[in-house]
């Protein structure tokens, strides 16, 4: 039986969603068909799972921010003949709850309900809050 599953994965490298959104806008970033990809050595034993509604949820700075629904997990191979799984993802980041979460390397697992809430439609549009600040505040349980 296919259940949901999300993927969490480290933004390395971005100081905030709209570093995040601009690197995702480049063309290094993106597929042949011009939608976002994370590219990643290991494939997903659980690829059913998160292709049935899984998103990818955005570690910034140690704090969840944001979002993406997964839309298929491809082949991808560069010049070194190495296969690796590129995770395509639909086009814009859902801002969620800021939520802490220590380093971890490479991505993992994330149960539905342990995934932070999206924020409400009237705030997707707001100026986020610095990751620090954002961090801050969910540590003391304000959201």
């Amino acid at each position: 039986m296919t259940k949901t599953v999300h993927m969490l994965k480290l933004s390395v490298g971005t100081d905030d969603v709209a570093g995040l959104a601009a690197w995702q806008g480049s063309a290094r970033a993106q597929t042949s068909d011009g939608l976002p990809r994370h590219i990643t050595r290991m494939w997903p034993k659980r690829g059913d799972d998160i292709l049935n509604g899984g998103s990818i949820y955005w570690v910034i700075k140690g704090v969840i921010l944001c979002r993406q629904p997964i839309l298929r997990l491809d082949e991808y191979i560069a010049g070194d003949d190495i296969r690796r799984c590129a995770i395509v993802c639909q086009p814009g980041l859902i801002r969620v709850a800021a939520t802490p979460k220590r380093p971890f390397q490479g991505w993992r697992y994330l149960d539905p309900a342990d995934a932070p809430d999206d924020l409400p439609k009237g705030r997707q549009e707001e100026d986020p809050l610095p990751p620090e600040l954002s961090k801050a505040l969910a540590a003391i349980g304000v959201r």
